[in-house]
């Protein structure tokens, strides 16, 4: 079976903006790379093998159909006037995470104390900003590509550093589901190019993970905040002991 050249071109999309190769799609699959990149080359392949890369993407058919219509790549960053609506109001940031999240209304009004017109309002909200695209029944369809980032030094980035490190660093990381390693040492600059690439590949894993389970009830889900840093630093407190340098 032929699938149109739009479906194709919505799939390479979905992979792109998951960050996810032919090699990672391959082995959800199922497949081989080699197959893979045959039968997106030739545009051959069957309705199931279609459902089955969607469920691989975390999309539905229907998802994808649209996407393939509209043939537009998913922002990869929000601008500095979106970030800031959210930054302005706590809710509609959740409603935000939610709907990127691929949460149902009906677990929406189930573990969040809003009312259906004020879900409806939220969303209505977001759509207006560019950020989903609403449609009938409250369903949504996300515009941002699933692995996005913040604006660096933007209004989330700032609003994290100032208002919710505290609180993220606030409890103790001693939980079944909890890490935190705090490394600190001297690298080369070739030392530390490389953990910096190996920081990009650990925040692709992530996205992958977040993809694959993206279809899944949200009971079945734990919200899950990831933070990966490195930068030349020494502690504020060692520095009246810093020889001062020409």
């Amino acid at each position: 079976m032929s699938v149109s050249i739009d479906l194709v071109n919505a799939l390479k999309r979905g992979l792109r903006a998951q960050g996810l190769t032919y090699r990672e799609l391959a082995q959800r699959i199922g497949l081989s790379e080699a197959a893979v990149k045959r039968m997106f080359s030739r545009r051959a392949m069957s309705l199931l093998r279609l459902e089955q890369i969607c469920e691989a993407l975390g999309i539905g058919l229907a998802e994808l159909g649209a996407d393939a219509g509209r043939g537009v790549e998913p922002m990869a960053r929000l601008d500095e006037a979106q970030e800031q609506a959210l930054v302005d109001d706590p809710a509609l940031m959740l409603a935000m995470f939610l709907s990127i999240n691929r949460w149902r209304q009906d677990d929406v009004m189930a573990h969040f104390a809003f009312t259906l017109p004020q879900w409806t309002g939220l969303l209505a909200r977001l759509d207006r900003l560019g950020i989903i695209e609403l449609q009938p029944g409250n369903r949504v369809r996300p515009l941002t590509a699933r692995n996005f980032r913040w604006r660096t030094d933007g209004p989330m980035e700032r609003h994290f550093r100032d208002a919710l490190l505290g609180d993220y660093f606030a409890d103790p990381f001693d939980g079944e589901q909890d890490r935190l390693l705090l490394l600190s040492g001297a690298l080369s600059p070739e030392g530390a190019r490389q953990m910096k690439q190996r920081l990009d590949e650990v925040a692709r894993e992530f996205d992958g993970l977040l993809a694959r389970d993206a279809a899944l009830p949200a009971a079945e889900r734990v919200g899950v905040s990831l933070v990966l840093a490195q930068k030349p630093w020494l502690l504020r407190l060692f520095a009246p002991y810093r020889r001062a340098r020409d």
